[in-house]
């Protein structure tokens, strides 16, 4: 059996969900029940057959609605892996740090060409550090405490989790300087992330070696789970660029948050709309269970 659930805090309507059953059935899907987790906010309908079949016919097919399709064996997690930066906070620290140095622009285009998988993440990630070379160390906590805001959700969705057994990483191609007390203030059980060069008081212009990146996010996920005897099916991936595709295609169910479009076309589930709580709804767990 399969679960389609349908977010839209605030928005969503029983027309919406008729017409949603409607399309199962007509894709072949055979739904079954149909039911609230939080009535106007989301929704679960069971079916059959053909999840790939019901992801085309439900995902965009409603104006600011998101759509989660997965089985419903191991649908709530116990092992959550995450992004940080555009993920778990709504910035992305180079780039912000970048500004205090008169770059963000150029920064922040390869930022964004890196997130897009246009580029290598390690050669971008060493070039974008080499142009911080001599900024004041002190304008990390300066960017931290100015900058850095948590994605709406975060802390709920880690927080509650926990609550119910299960283990978190953060883990980043960002910075410690910003992964340690994001993670701490989140509630994440272990923070990964790369480090920073520092000298004299000042950024030397190199991340000390081996970068956190891709292959680092996929280990991480696939160490952990080993480490806690979770089924494939236990774990959940989150995040936005090029460099958690590997990490969202290995997990039970792997989610494109406000994704660049490489990952968004990959994931098995996107959320475009929601904040970071939708990634309990998708798990079955209604508001009543979280921890606020």
């Amino acid at each position: 059996m399969f679960t389609a659930t349908l977010i839209a805090a605030g928005r969503l309507t029983p027309t919406i969900l008729a017409e949603a059953n409607d399309r199962l059935a007509a894709a072949g899907c055979v739904p079954t029940t149909l039911g609230w987790l939080d009535e106007g906010d989301a929704a679960d309908i069971h079916f059959g057959l053909a999840a790939a079949d019901a992801r085309t016919a439900l995902e965009g097919g409603f104006e600011g609605v998101d759509v989660v399709v997965q089985s419903m064996t191991g649908r709530e997690k116990k092992l959550l892996v995450a992004d940080m930066d555009s993920t778990m906070i709504t910035v992305e620290c180079i780039d912000e740090l970048a500004d205090y140095a008169g770059l963000k622009p150029k920064i922040a285009a390869i930022t964004e060409a890196a997130m897009r998988g246009e580029l290598d993440f390690a050669g971008a990630l060493d070039a974008r550090v080499a142009l911080l070379k001599g900024l004041e160390a002190s304008a990390i906590d300066r960017c931290r405490a100015e900058r850095v805001t948590l994605m709406p959700g975060a802390r709920t969705l880690v927080q509650t989790m926990r609550a119910r057994g299960a283990a978190s990483v953060l883990v980043s191609g960002g910075f410690t300087a910003f992964a340690e007390p994001v993670g701490k203030e989140i509630g994440f059980d272990r923070v990964i992330a790369n480090r920073l060069d520092i000298v004299d008081a000042a950024l030397a212009g190199t991340v000390a070696k081996p970068i956190v990146d891709a292959a680092t996010k996929l280990e991480t996920l696939r160490g952990v789970r080993a480490e806690l005897g979770l089924a494939d099916e236990a774990t959940l991936a989150v995040g936005d660029g090029a460099n958690d595709l590997a990490m969202i295609g290995e997990a039970g169910l792997g989610v494109a948050y406000r994704a660049k479009p490489v990952v968004a076309a990959a994931a098995m589930a996107r959320i475009d709309h929601g904040d970071l709580t939708a990634l309990l709804w998708a798990q079955g767990i209604a508001r009543a269970d979280w921890v606020e």
